[in-house]
C-alpha cells in the first residue's frame, strides 16, 4: 500500500502515473485538508482519501508531498505512528532527510526526491537522496516509484539543493527563455500563435537532440553557429547583456532560497547564518553583470516557482 500526504501538483502528478503504470487504485490512499479536493481526487481516480493516521497505519511506502512549511506539522501528525519497516519518502523542497528522522519515534529508512513539474507528462527528472536509515532496496523502491512520471537520478544530499536550484526549478527557467523569445517574435512582426509554435519546437528539438546525441551543448551550438552569420551575432548580444552571469546568479538564488527554507521549517531564527563553501559569501563570488546591461539582476526565480510544486 503506498499512501501520498498531500496531493497538490506533485503529489497528483505521482497518483497519476503509478495508476497509469498499473497500479491498482485500491492499492493506493491519499490525505487532503479539503472535502471537495478529497471528492475531486475520489471522482478522478477512483482512490480512498482518508485521515492521515489511518493512512500512516497501512502504508508500506509513505510519500510527504507537502509544502516544506508544512512538513514539522505533517510529520507531527503521524510521527507517532511510523513503523521501522516503512520507507518515507519526501519531495518537500528543502527538508533534509535528518530534519524527518529527528521528528520520527524509530529509525526508519527515509529518502528525498526532488522531482519537477514534468512528471504531469511522465518527462520529470526526479533526483533522490537517501537518508540515514535507508538502504539500496528502499532507493531501488523509490526509483520504481517515480520512474513512473519520467527519469531519476540519484546524488548525495548535499546537492539536493543544488539539484532542486537546476531541475525542480529548471523548467520554470524554460519557460522564461521561452516567453522573452515569443515576444522578440512579436517585435519583428510574427504573429503569436506562429511565434510559439516555432520557438516550442525548437526548444523540444534542442532538447531532444541533447539528450539523445550525447554531445556536449557547446558542439551542438557550434553547429548552428555559421562564421558571420545569423547566430553568432545574437550569441554576441546574449553575451553583452550578461545572459550567462544572470543564470549563474539566478540558480544560486534558487539554491539558497531551498537552503532558506529547509531552516525555516526547522524552526530556525537566522536562516541566512548558514554554513557556506570555505571560498566565502556569496556576495564575494557573484558572476558581476556589465555595468551596460539592460537585463534585470534575476533573484527570487527558485521562491516562485519551488513553493508552486507542493500545493496541498
Amino acid at each position: 500500500m503506498i499512501s501520498i500526504l498531500g496531493a497538490g501538483k506533485m503529489g497528483e502528478a505521482l497518483l497519476s502515473g503509478l495508476l497509469r503504470a498499473g497500479l491498482p487504485a485500491s492499492s493506493v490512499t491519499v490525505v487532503v485538508r479539503r472535502e471537495a479536493r478529497a471528492a475531486e481526487l475520489r471522482d478522478t481516480y477512483g482512490v480512498a482519501v482518508v485521515p492521515a493516521a489511518e493512512a500512516t497505519k497501512s502504508a508500506e511506502t509513505l510519500v510527504v508531498a507537502v509544502k516544506p512549511q508544512d512538513m514539522p506539522g505533517a510529520l507531527a501528525e503521524v510521527s507517532s505512528l511510523v513503523r521501522p519497516d516503512q520507507l518515507v519518502i519526501s519531495i518537500a523542497a528543502g527538508i533534509t532527510t535528518a530534519f524527518i528522522e529527528q521528528r520520527l519515534s524509530a529509525e526508519v529508512p527515509v529518502v528525498r526526491v526532488m522531482p519537477n513539474t514534468p512528471a504531469l507528462v511522465d518527462e520529470a527528472m526526479s533526483v533522490i537522496s537517501a537518508g540515514s536509515f535507508a538502504g539500496e532496496r528502499h532507493l531501488t523502491r523509490t526509483e520504481e516509484l517515480f520512474r513512473s512520471v519520467g527519469k531519476t537520478t540519484r546524488v548525495p544530499e548535499a546537492q539536493q539543493d543544488a539539484a532542486t536550484a537546476l531541475s525542480g526549478s529548471g523548467p520554470a527557467y524554460v519557460y522564461y527563455l521561452v516567453e522573452s523569445m515569443v515576444d522578440a517574435g512579436i517585435l519583428l512582426g510574427v504573429p503569436r500563435k506562429t511565434a510559439m509554435q516555432l520557438v516550442t519546437q525548437a526548444v523540444y528539438g534542442a532538447a531532444t537532440m541533447l539528450r539523445d546525441s550525447g554531445e556536449h551543448p557547446v558542439i551542438l551550438r557550434e553547429a548552428v553557429t555559421s562564421p558571420g552569420g545569423t547566430t553568432i551575432s545574437a550569441i554576441r548580444e546574449l553575451e553583452n547583456h550578461g545572459v550567462r552571469a544572470a543564470f549563474l546568479a539566478a540558480i544560486e538564488a534558487a539554491r539558497d532560497r531551498g537552503r532558506e527554507l529547509g531552516a525555516l521549517s526547522a524552526g530556525s531564527r537566522s536562516p541566512a547564518r548558514l554554513a557556506l563553501p570555505a571560498h566565502g559569501p556569496r556576495q564575494a563570488r557573484e558572476p558581476r553583470l556589465p555595468q551596460t546591461s539592460s537585463v534585470p539582476r534575476v533573484t527570487g526565480v527558485g521562491l516562485a516557482c519551488g513553493t508552486r510544486l507542493f500545493r496541498p
